[in-house]
């Protein structure tokens, strides 16, 4: 079982559109995925279908009140299941205040998940911030998956997140960087920026980029309020087709 983090501390940048659909992907040819929202504004949550309970969430299994498993939900779409999230999920931040490792509680909840058989891939879909929701999913994660929006400011954005996954593997003893890759998202092709920030990327991480590039699409942006991802909302799609490629090429490296 290999987890996997998608995380960008920046809001807006396609993390939650890229931890759906490629869960999605992943599923549609057969893997078993469990993709945990740990975003406290329960975006991949809506976006698969799955209503928001109270108490549903990773909150009483962070609180040892509850096992992962008893979280785990179904979603409509077969071999994906789901930790939904809720709004009480950012209480923890307070909850944890006095704790003696307040970095590695999730980390520590997988572990049931790692010793059974079941799931091929967890996906962990994070909060737009650096607080410690973000930081428990740096730290339980094997790789980091970074989408990066085409827009100004994106190489900023990743030099503050590289800094921190630098920070979790010293305080974690992990050596070695975890970053599985950089997803580029949001690429408008009729924009001279999107090319420039795709070149500006390309000449400072060239070995960390993935070839495939996410386009901004309006399809991909309606998808989640109908409760589906692009798989399913528009299955002929220009961004169902970008994220049925990236799943391939996401395979390849994480079996590379």
């Amino acid at each position: 079982m290999k987890v996997i983090a998608v995380a960008n501390q920046k809001g807006g940048v396609g993390k939650t559109t890229t931890a759906i659909n490629l869960a999605a992907c992943l599923a549609e040819i057969g893997k078993r995925v469990l993709l945990i929202d740990t975003d406290p504004q329960a975006n991949a949550t809506s976006g698969l279908g799955v209503a928001v309970a109270p108490g549903g969430s990773l909150l009483p299994v962070l609180l040892g009140e509850k096992s992962i498993r008893e979280q785990i939900a179904p979603t409509p779409f077969p071999h994906l299941d789901l930790i939904p999230s809720e709004l009480e999920l950012a209480t923890i931040e307070t909850a944890f205040a006095g704790s003696d490792s307040p970095l590695f509680h999730l980390r520590d909840a997988l572990e049931p998940l790692r010793a059974g058989e079941g799931y091929e891939i967890v996906l962990l879909d994070t909060p737009p911030s650096l607080g410690l929701l973000m930081a428990n999913a740096l730290a339980a994660a094997d790789l980091v998956l970074i989408p990066l929006q085409c827009e100004y400011y994106a190489l900023e954005g990743l030099s503050k997140i590289l800094e921190l996954l630098g920070k979790l593997d010293a305080m974690g003893g992990k050596n070695g960087r975890r970053i599985l890759g950089i997803l580029m998202t949001m690429f408008d092709v009729r924009t001279n920026l999107s090319q420039q920030v795709l070149e500006d990327v390309r000449r400072h991480v060239p070995d960390l980029l993935f070839r495939t590039i996410i386009p901004r699409s309006v399809r991909l942006a309606e998808a989640p309020s109908h409760g589906k991802p692009i798989t399913a909302y528009d299955p002929s799609s220009v961004g169902a087709a970008s994220y049925r490629h990236f799943c391939s090429e996401f395979l390849a490296r994480l079996s590379a």
